[in-house]
C-alpha cells in the first residue's frame, strides 16, 4: 500500500475517480520504486501509457461536436447522390432515345 502522505492522498484520489484498488496501489508505488533518476518498470510505464489512451479517448467523446462539420458532410453527400441519380437518369434517357 501507498507509504507516504502524498502517495495515501494519491490512492485516495485515484480510488475516488474509478480507478481498480490494485492499478492504484502499482501507480502509487510508481513514484517510490523510481527514485535517484531510475526508470520505471515497463508493466508501470505500460499501465500509465493506456491510462493516458482513454482519457485521450474519453476527451474526444465528450468534447463540443462539430455541428457545422457534420451539415458539410451532409450537404455534401446530399448534392452527390442527387450528381449520381441524374447521371443515371440521363443516361437513360439516351438509351431510351436510341
Amino acid at each position: 500500500m501507498a507509504k507516504s502522505k502524498q502517495n495515501r492522498k494519491l490512492y485516495a484520489r485515484m480510488r475516488e475517480n474509478g480507478i481498480r484498488k490494485k492499478v492504484a496501489r502499482q501507480l502509487t508505488q510508481l513514484s517510490s520504486d523510481v527514485r535517484g533518476g531510475k526508470r520505471a518498470p515497463k508493466p508501470m510505464r505500460d499501465a500509465v501509457d493506456r491510462l493516458e489512451a482513454t482519457v485521450r479517448e474519453l476527451r474526444d467523446h465528450v468534447g463540443p461536436s462539430d455541428r457545422q462539420a457534420a451539415a458539410r458532410k451532409g450537404a455534401r453527400t446530399r448534392a452527390a447522390n442527387s450528381r449520381r441519380r441524374s447521371a443515371a437518369g440521363r443516361k437513360a434517357a439516351r438509351s431510351r432515345a436510341g
